[in-house]
């Protein structure tokens, strides 16, 4: 199978894995990790060596020319060219930079996106995986908040035993007060 045949074919596989995986609530590190992590088990299931922070061809801009930049995921396969992913949430030119690096070394690269949407799609060979998610603004010092599939959750509601003694509780009278000066006087 040629080389862009089989990325189109992986990177389609991946999108349907990706489309299992749910969530409330998380802030941006952690939707980012949610979704490596869903990479590494999809990888995994193909039977796979794979590879986080895996060495990219790519090396560092100055100063750090002397090292190499990182992938999120890298994959050994005994059966055709390694692939290789990247999950961002924003349209970044080094990633694409990086993954076109990938592609000219023989490896498929994919690039996995997240976010609310407005995704453009990278010029090939690197082919692009979305995850749409929604988000809305966290307490204060968490930044936004991202979810995915699914209600959100019921909030949670105390369990189990107390138990609640009635009390008589003193209803105020609407009638006004009686006048000082005529206090057997009703009103």
């Amino acid at each position: 199978m040629e080389v862009g045949a089989q990325g189109e074919r992986l990177a389609a596989d991946l999108g349907r894995w990706l489309t299992e995986v749910t969530f409330v609530d998380l802030d941006t590190d952690e939707v980012t990790a949610r979704v490596i992590d869903s990479v590494v088990r999809w990888a995994e299931a193909q039977g796979w060596r794979v590879y986080r922070r895996a060495p990219s061809v790519l090396p560092l801009p100055p100063p750090l020319e002397q090292r190499h930049s990182v992938l999120d995921v890298a994959c050994a396969r005994p059966d055709g060219p390694p692939v290789v992913v990247e999950v961002d949430h924003t349209d970044r030119a080094r990633t694409v930079q990086k993954l076109r690096a990938e592609a000219d070394a023989g490896r498929i690269p994919i690039w996995v996106r997240w976010g609310v949407g407005r995704f453009t799609a990278p010029p090939p060979p690197v082919r692009m995986v979305t995850v749409e998610v929604t988000r809305r603004a966290g307490p204060a010092g968490r930044g936004r908040l991202h979810s995915r599939g699914g209600d959100r959750p019921a909030p949670a509601h105390s369990t189990g035993g107390g138990t609640v003694t009635p009390q008589a509780l003193p209803i105020p009278s609407t009638d006004p007060p009686a006048s000082p000066e005529d206090p057997g006087k009703d009103t």
